[in-house]
């Protein structure tokens, strides 16, 4: 029986034990969820910090982007009302542009309003009556005519926007002269386009032109021979009559010379104005041109006992006509020669500028006064035909300009009011 007993208090001793092990792998299996959940707690905490910044964050951006919407949104209002000021602007240019051209509708000139595209915003009813055309608002003018100089005019006016530019063109059968200029300068910038008829004056001078051409040719026959006649009758009177005669037929050939370069001078001045005189521009030695003409004037300055002294470089090449440079220096002598006392000094020079040349002529003589200076230039202009005695046809100079014009180049006669000598420049390109 004891046996029995002490059997059963081993197997309750087995089963304490087994149960004691069980708890003691529970009490580890809790330990380890105890430290698994810690560890999720740990990452929870983890997590939730990441998020606050998170929405830290997005608050920052969300203050952020409301920073930028008020801002975009004072912008716009700025936009809106700089919008509104244009329009406004805009609207008081276009009412006067269109008063204006209600103002001008009863003009007998074309007159339109264009954009800086060409477009037309603005036209008159002489304007609409040249070309065929009613409120082509919005069209470009180069649409109503094939004249590319037309175009080019309105290009050059907008890059030249201080000065009206203008050419003549004609339309159909009638000549205008085209003015165009930048009007209301600003990014919104027109261009005012003026025409004028100028048909009538055109022919007229034309006419003209060939009046005093016809009338040259008609005169230079005649003349040429009274000069041949003077010259047989030097050389064919009776020596007794000889001295009687002489001065009087002397005086006869000079008056006949005077009235052959008058109509030399005449026809030259008109087949230059025509546009019938062709320039042969070629590589020549200014020293060369220069030195002819003062060799074909020694006999003349001789005759006043006058100097005259050219300082031309010898390596100056310019790009010219040479018979015609050579005339222009002839003239400008020959007047030096006129105006220079008695034993005065003439001098010609010429200054290198960029890729020009600038040619001097100066004299002696009392000069040109400052008020006539533009004047000079006119046909048959003389300065003080008093102090002159009347001599020269007043066309030389008026010849010099057209011819140095036709080159590319400028004339001009500088001002003196203190009788300190004459002064004539002209500008010719180099070679």
């Amino acid at each position: 029986m004891k046996a029995n007993q002490a059997m059963q208090d081993q197997v309750l001793l087995n089963e304490i034990e087994a149960r004691e092990k069980s708890l003691a792998d529970l009490r580890r299996l809790l330990a380890d969820r105890e430290q698994a959940v810690q560890a999720l707690r740990i990452s929870l905490d983890d997590n939730e910090h990441s998020v606050q910044q998170l929405r830290e964050n997005i608050s920052a951006q969300e203050v952020s982007l409301s920073t930028i919407r008020a801002q975009a949104d004072t912008r716009k209002k700025d936009l809106e009302a700089l919008r509104s000021e244009l329009d406004e602007q805009e609207g008081k240019g276009t009412y006067k542009l269109s008063l204006a051209l209600t103002l001008a509708n009863s003009a007998y000139n074309p007159l339109f309003v264009l954009d800086q595209e060409y477009k037309i915003i603005a036209i008159n009813n002489a304007a609409e009556e040249l070309f065929g055309v009613q409120r082509p608002i919005g069209r470009p003018i180069i649409d109503l005519t094939d004249k590319p100089e037309l175009e080019f005019l309105l290009e050059d006016a907008l890059a030249n926007q201080d000065e009206p530019l203008e050419e003549q063109m004609s339309f159909g059968k009638r000549i205008f002269l085209v003015r165009a200029q930048v009007i209301l300068r600003d990014e919104h910038s027109f261009i005012g386009l003026a025409m004028q008829d100028v048909t009538d004056l055109v022919r007229l001078n034309r006419a003209r032109r060939d009046m005093v051409a016809n009338i040259s040719h008609e005169l230079r026959t005649p003349i040429a021979n009274i000069r041949l006649i003077i010259d047989s009758l030097f050389h064919e009177q009776d020596k007794p009559k000889r001295k009687q005669s002489t001065s009087a037929l002397r005086a006869i050939a000079r008056e006949t010379d005077s009235l052959l370069w008058l109509v030399q001078e005449l026809l030259d001045l008109s087949m230059i104005e025509s546009g019938q005189a062709i320039l042969r521009m070629v590589e020549t030695s200014l020293p060369m041109m220069v030195n002819e003409a003062v060799e074909r004037m020694e006999d003349q300055a001789l005759a006043k006992d006058l100097n005259i002294a050219s300082t031309v470089s010898a390596e100056l090449l310019v790009l010219a006509d040479a018979d015609q440079v050579r005339r222009v220096l002839l003239n400008l002598i020959h007047n030096a020669i006129k105006w220079s006392p008695q034993g005065g000094t003439i001098t010609v020079n010429a200054e290198l500028r960029a890729d020009e040349v600038v040619v001097s002529v100066l004299d002696n003589g009392p000069g040109v006064p400052e008020d006539q200076t533009e004047r000079i230039f006119e046909r048959f202009y003389q300065v003080d035909q008093a102090r002159s005695g009347g001599e020269g046809t007043g066309l030389g100079l008026a010849i010099c300009k057209h011819i140095i014009e036709a080159h590319g180049g400028a004339i001009w006669a500088e001002g003196n009011q203190n009788g300190g000598g004459g002064i004539f420049r002209f500008t010719l390109a180099l070679a």
